[in-house]
């Protein structure tokens, strides 16, 4: 498959619906680019900004060090490395903002068990500091990541934006969403009030090329799990229905969503063919990928509480909103997976 990361962004930079040639001349800010889907980002960016001669100017933002001075030198661009709780970020960032995608949170299930208060600090005090830099620096349009775990607990099979469930506030895990939702708020209260261009984009799993081959989430766990030879082995039934999207269709509905998004509209990002339960995921896995090779065993563990997984659901995520503004995924869960694969073999 060769370079799935070049294929990747090459793909990227010729989707005719992102309008690049809106981003020549600016400055965009990325937090969280040591992350995923921030690494991504400043990827297919300076990709973009070399091949349309855009004349952008990328700062990258992270509290990796050795990540992000790897990526600074790798793409030739500015890296912040800072806590997003500290405030002076704002005033040492001297550099305008015209675009700015506020990628940076702690998403590990673990974290959100074992660390809710700075999950809530993180989320809240981080995003707080990046919009008061919208608002001084007069950006031209602000996404924020949110996720479809905002959505709660919901007796819908389909999911539209404006569908908000339960969240039980008695439960650590919930530090997760319920900051989401706050950070949701808040973002279009600046945008009620200091007119800060916010887009909020609720993202499902993402996942592919790219991906840690030490991530924690499932799916990593299955492929891993296929690679050395070994059963499947669920923590659970394996009902709870996840909804995935591909790390370049990720990235592409982000740059819609940056660039042809309504100011104060909430975005799915999310394939919807790709909705499955654990279950059928494992058995994707097992018979589709590996062809019938390992077995799916049930193993319940004594620590499963702090494990930090996502209360079960059973809902499909809408993505018609997005589609009205040109965006549709391009890749489902087998090519996911073995895109996901490729870039693990060809490390």
């Amino acid at each position: 498959m060769g370079d799935v990361n070049k294929v990747d962004n090459d793909s990227i930079l010729s989707d005719g619906n992102i309008p690049w040639d809106d981003l020549r001349d600016g400055t965009v800010l990325v937090t969280g680019a040591t992350g995923l889907i921030g690494g991504a980002l400043v990827r297919v960016l300076s990709a973009a900004n070399e091949k349309n001669e855009l004349n952008m100017h990328i700062i990258a933002h992270g509290q990796n060090s050795i990540k992000g001075e790897a990526l600074a030198q790798e793409l030739s661009l500015k890296f912040i490395c800072e806590d997003i709780r500290n405030s002076s970020m704002i005033s040492d960032l001297k550099e305008k903002s015209d675009y700015i995608i506020h990628c940076a949170a702690i998403a590990k299930s673990a974290d959100m068990v074992s660390k809710p208060a700075d999950v809530v600090t993180v989320a809240v005090e981080g995003t707080k500091n990046i919009l008061e830099l919208a608002r001084k620096r007069s950006c031209k349009s602000f996404v924020y990541l949110s996720s479809m775990e905002v959505y709660g607990k919901t007796g819908l099979r389909e999911v539209c934006e404006n569908d908000l469930g339960y969240l039980d506030l008695s439960n650590p895990r919930s530090c997760y969403p319920e900051s989401k939702r706050f950070c949701e708020m808040m973002c279009n209260s600046y945008a009620a009030q200091y007119e800060v261009p916010v887009k909020i984009a609720r993202l499902a799993q993402t996942f592919g090329a790219g991906t840690s081959q030490e991530d924690t989430r499932v799916f990593a766990q299955f492929a891993r799990s296929a690679i050395a030879g070994e059963n499947i082995e669920l923590h659970t039934d394996g009902k709870s229905r996840g909804n995935y999207c591909y790390i370049s269709d990720t990235i592409r509905g982000l740059l819609t969503i940056l660039l042809k998004g309504t100011t104060g509209e909430a975005y799915n990002i999310a394939n919807p063919a790709a909705s499955l339960t654990i279950r059928e995921m494992a058995e994707l896995v097992a018979n589709e990928i590996f062809v019938g090779k390992i077995n799916i065993i049930v193993s319940v563990p004594d620590d499963i509480q702090k494990r930090g997984y996502a209360p079960d659901t059973n809902y499909t995520l809408n993505v018609n909103k997005l589609k009205a503004l040109g965006w549709t995924p391009k890749y489902g869960l087998i090519d996911m997976y073995r895109r996901m694969l490729a870039d693990w073999e060809g490390r």
